[in-house]
């Protein structure tokens, strides 16, 4: 069997650039002069929120991101969610008129302009909060409706011409897709009820979380109650709900039968709320790749050395101490796309956009950041030489 490998191209998003380098003609040619790089990820926050910005200015910055194009050659492969739709509740959020806002005055005219430079669309745009998360009927049907919505962002994509709609992998229960199965589980819901393609952005960095939040083993429970351990120290394990707490602490203090009986409600506790646990594999970056690639049009590239997820960039001190490294990226790639398709997912994507995803700090100088970014850029390109190589063209 001949497999089909995807394309490569090396991307960034001009998030580094926000608040600086804020006209699309000022960033072109801040990546395409100083990075080498031509494709860019346009991020929110450098000036297109819906949110924050009038439908008069995004057409007139599409134009202009038109004529960048047609005179330099660097072009606007995909737009993405930033720091504004990323710290409310949006499509998570309690009250449906703030879901809607999100769905029709953000979302849409999102698609709209991706579709109209022929881009695709990434986005985070959602959280439930610990109400929810709590109450397994709630967050249930906070789920269901969540899918609902993101399968309609994915239709709305389709017809407005958008090449891709993908919503971003997280790192924590409130924030799902944030393990391999609950990514699954959405993306084929997506696929199933619409039709339309909704894809998966995996960033690199963005495993670490889930180590945090790993069901404990009946006898690592056992050893903390036994040691006296209380449910509000720091390094207590992971139990889930405040009420799943509350019987740790009550195991603790109990004796006998009324321990065996303590523990035995804080396990159905935990039972009934699944969706509060991580697996180890879930905190990998390679393995999210080995599996989830081929749906992946968009890989956000950070280094990290797996305890945060800062955005750090690939100069040479935190690729020392980093995970992240093109070949192993590469490889697990070149995994899922070995796999077989599955059949309950949306169609592999043949495309995938590798983008460095850094961010800037307020009191960082403007040469500080375009050298990191300089370095980062060169650091990709030995690897992904030339943008648009089939995967198996590249030395892995």
């Amino acid at each position: 069997m001949t497999l089909k490998m995807p394309r490569i191209y090396l991307a960034v998003d001009n998030c580094f650039a926000s608040k600086r380098w804020t006209r699309p003609e000022e960033w072109a040619r801040v990546i395409g002069e100083d990075m080498g790089l031509r494709c860019v990820e346009a991020s929110a926050d450098n000036e297109i929120d819906p949110l924050y910005s009038t439908p008069a200015v995004r057409r007139s910055w599409v134009a202009e991101v038109r004529r960048v194009r047609a005179r330099t050659g660097v072009r606007v492969v995909n737009l993405y969610s930033g720091h504004g739709t990323y710290a409310t509740l949006g499509l998570g959020h309690t009250d449906v008129r703030v879901r809607d806002h999100i769905l029709h005055d953000w979302i849409r005219p999102m698609t709209r302009m991706a579709g109209e430079l022929g881009a695709g669309l990434g986005f985070f745009a959602h959280a439930f909060p610990q109400s929810v998360l709590e109450d397994r009927a709630a967050y249930e049907e906070a789920l269901d409706d969540l899918i609902d919505r993101l399968a309609q962002a994915a239709r709305y994509g389709v017809e407005a011409g958008a090449r891709v709609v993908a919503v971003e992998q997280m790192y924590s229960p409130h924030q799902p897709p944030w393990t391999l199965e609950g990514a699954r589980h959405l993306l084929t819901e997506a696929w199933r009820r619409r039709k339309a393609p909704l894809y998966v952005t995996i960033d690199v960095g963005h495993q670490y979380g889930q180590s945090r939040f790993l069901r404990p083993t009946p006898a690592q429970i056992e050893r903390w109650v036994k040691s006296g351990g209380r449910s509000d120290r720091k390094d207590a394990p992971w139990v889930g709900t405040s009420r799943a707490r509350d019987g740790l602490r009550a195991a603790g203090a109990a004796r006998g039968r009324a321990r065996d009986g303590a523990l035995a409600d804080l396990n159905a506790e935990m039972d009934a709320h699944p969706h509060l646990f991580a697996t180890p594999q879930d905190g990998d970056p390679y393995a999210w790749l080995e599996r989830f690639a081929a749906y992946s049009p968009i890989i956000h590239l950070q280094q990290t050395d797996n305890s945060a997820s800062a955005h750090k960039a690939f100069t040479a001190d935190h690729n020392a101490r980093g995970i992240i490294e093109p070949g192993r990226v590469l490889r697990a790639i070149r995994a899922a796309y070995a796999r077989p398709p599955d059949p309950a997912m949306p169609p592999r994507v043949e495309a995938l956009y590798l983008t460095l995803e850094m961010f800037s700090g307020t009191a960082d100088k403007p040469d500080e950041i375009l050298v990191r970014m300089r370095d980062s850029a060169a650091y990709w390109r030995r690897a992904i030489p030339e943008d648009g190589l089939p995967l198996d063209a590249l030395s892995v």
